[in-house]
């Protein structure tokens, strides 16, 4: 098998990675495209490891740490991601990037219509549970 053709596939996963990563706005399908990028380099790795006849098979051990860092990467990633989307109710890129605690969250609330209550309840009467609605419950 000639070198070219594992060198062009690798080039169309790069590119459709690179692709992804500039277009997308979705943190999960960006973290994706990276996974595509680094497998493209992997099987460059392979195969110039192959065309190339080493005894040590460098490019397949590299390819080996490769795998685990990206593994370890997209677990963390997607940890980082699944927070965010707790905590801010949105996994897009763009509105990340300019969020942050207080006068902005607030500003986001009231742009996408989401209730934000930012004061905490002073008396435990006011609370959905408080003491005032198990005596209503009771009686």
């Amino acid at each position: 098998m000639h070198l070219v053709y594992p060198a062009v596939l690798a080039a169309l996963l790069f590119a459709v990675g690179l692709y992804g990563v500039l277009a997308r706005r979705n943190a999960i399908l960006v973290l994706m495209s990276v996974e595509l990028m680094l497998n493209a380099v992997n099987l460059n790795l392979v195969a110039f490891d192959v065309w190339l006849r080493d005894t040590l098979h460098a490019g397949q051990a590299l390819t080996l740490f490769t795998i685990a860092i990206a593994a370890a990467e997209i677990g963390i990633g997607l940890a980082i991601v699944l927070l965010v989307y707790r905590n801010r109710g949105t996994a897009d890129v763009d509105r990340l990037r300019d969020l942050n605690e207080g006068e902005d969250a607030e500003r986001y609330a009231a742009d996408t219509d989401v209730a934000v209550d930012t004061t905490a309840p002073d008396d435990p009467g006011d609370r959905p549970n408080g003491p005032d609605k198990k005596a209503e419950a009771v009686a």
